[in-house]
């Protein structure tokens, strides 16, 4: 009885149905939050360990993926909600309370705070910074409303700190609304009235915290071993690359990412579950049809002994071995697995795209040939002696694609192309050996001599 008088935070986090389930949809999308997560767990990983370097065994540090938000952090029956944005450096810094709520995901962030009763604390995890003025302000007032609240004083606005309450509240308004809780809807059945509404907008910012400098998409394939996995390869005293630990920590994470889906029964599996005697299911019950989606300090700790023994095997993410054209050109490159595997899936999107828009538009083909000559043009002038400088000089390459598609303009665009679908069109173009990552070589003889090398290997 008293669990369903009183939740913990993490317990709400874990009986609570979510309202949707969309999961993260594209491979760009997963690559980056997938490694924002792995980075998160690698640090609770460090809090968790014991003078003696080892994990305690009733330790319940976990985090959740892809549920009630990108993922959770749960310590005991502490909850944080996690709204990971990547902001490409196009996009520049967040400008207005608008663009934090909305595209930050704060609106988000603020109404699966309030259905979970108001017990987790939230974090923006995002890139690009905060830009002077409202967003600055913002900022300094999360600072001040948390201290109030840490130390158990009430939570009072006013000044900047109210303006920015304000602001936030005009901004969950919104956009028709979609994030605007029922009780907040002129008329409703127990309608709150606008006073207790920027109450709840001040709590609610007072458990708020904005991390807004994470690294970016392009440069994680080479910073996160040193930034993330180094402080715990060395706290453990290991002889090991960080790049092993990185990887086998981040596989980790983007598999159970990747692989949470929609849950196919908002409680626990129906089996005998409704058998005479039979209880309502627990929170425990709860997180453990969540297993799939959750992963453990212990996880962790596995998939980093695992590594240690077995460095050579993580210290790329290269099973199983990629044999298209592309992949071997951008391998040859020395471009990141990451990269690869990134490459490899915006290529079928590109496909897709094409395949979808040749049926029954006569239009398309002159586009897709008008395409073809962009990223040709692309391609050519981002191939530069400054590229080229270094001897594994592909990912340098990749790299200066993508900020080239990202500059390229929206009204030179076919709808629904954007520069995702565009490197896509490069990956196409580097497997027709019309886009090279290297100096060129005998793409055949390459493919059959990674063909018997994996033969080998197996046998």
């Amino acid at each position: 009885m008293s669990e369903q008088l009183e939740l913990s935070a993490a317990e709400e986090v874990v009986t609570s149905p979510q309202p949707d389930d969309s999961g993260a949809d594209t491979l760009d999308r997963y690559d980056w939050q997938a490694s924002m997560a792995a980075a998160d767990g690698l640090e609770l990983y460090l809090q968790a360990l014991g003078a003696d370097k080892y994990l305690a065994d009733d330790d319940e540090t976990r985090i959740l993926c892809e549920y009630q938000e990108d993922w959770v952090a749960l310590r005991g029956g502490e909850a944080e909600l996690v709204s990971a944005k990547h902001r490409d450096p196009s996009a520049d810094a967040y400008r207005t309370i608008h663009q934090l709520a909305h595209e930050g995901g704060i609106a988000h962030l603020f109404l699966r705070w309030r259905a979970l009763k108001e017990k987790p604390t939230c974090r923006l995890a995002t890139t690009g910074g905060l830009a002077s003025g409202p967003p600055q302000k913002f900022a300094t007032t999360i600072s001040a409303l948390r201290k109030m609240r840490q130390s158990s004083q009430p939570i009072v606005t006013e000044g900047d700190a109210l303006d920015s309450v304000k602001a936030l509240h005009s901004a969950i308004h919104a956009n028709n609304g979609k994030h605007l809780p029922e009780e907040w809807v002129k008329g409703s059945v127990g309608e709150v009235a606008l006073t207790d509404q920027h109450d709840q907008i001040a709590r609610f910012v007072s458990m708020l915290h904005i991390q807004d400098e994470l690294t970016r998409r392009r440069d994680i394939g080479f910073a996160a071993p040193s930034k993330y996995a180094k402080p715990v390869v060395e706290r453990l005293g290991y002889d090991v690359p960080w790049e092993a630990v990185w990887n086998a920590v981040y596989g980790l994470f983007f598999t159970r990412m990747r692989a949470a889906g929609p849950r196919t029964n908002s409680i626990i599996s129906p089996v005998l579950a409704f058998a005479n005697g039979s209880t309502a299911p627990t929170s425990k019950d709860h997180e453990r049809e969540l297993r799939g989606r959750i992963v453990t300090m212990q996880d962790i700790d596995l998939a980093i002994m695992i590594a240690v023994a077995n460095p050579s095997a993580y210290e790329s993410l290269s099973s199983p071995v990629r044999l298209s054209r592309a992949a071997i050109k951008m391998r040859k490159g020395k471009c990141s697995d990451n990269s690869i595997e990134r490459g490899e899936q915006l290529r079928k999107d590109y496909q897709r795209y094409w395949r979808d828009r040749l049926t029954g538009d006569p239009t398309a083909l002159a586009e897709r040939q008008k395409i073809r000559h962009l990223l040709l043009q692309v391609s050519d002038r981002a191939d530069t002696p400054t590229v080229r400088s270094s001897i594994d000089w592909g990912r340098d390459f990749w790299i200066a694609l993508q900020d080239a598609l990202d500059n390229v303009p929206e009204e030179k665009l076919p709808a629904g192309l954007d520069s995702h679908l565009l490197l896509g069109g490069i990956s196409e173009l580097t497997s027709e050996c019309k886009i090279w990552f290297s100096e060129i070589f005998d793409v055949a003889h390459e493919l059959n001599r990674i063909r018997e090398e994996s033969r080998g290997s197996a046998a």
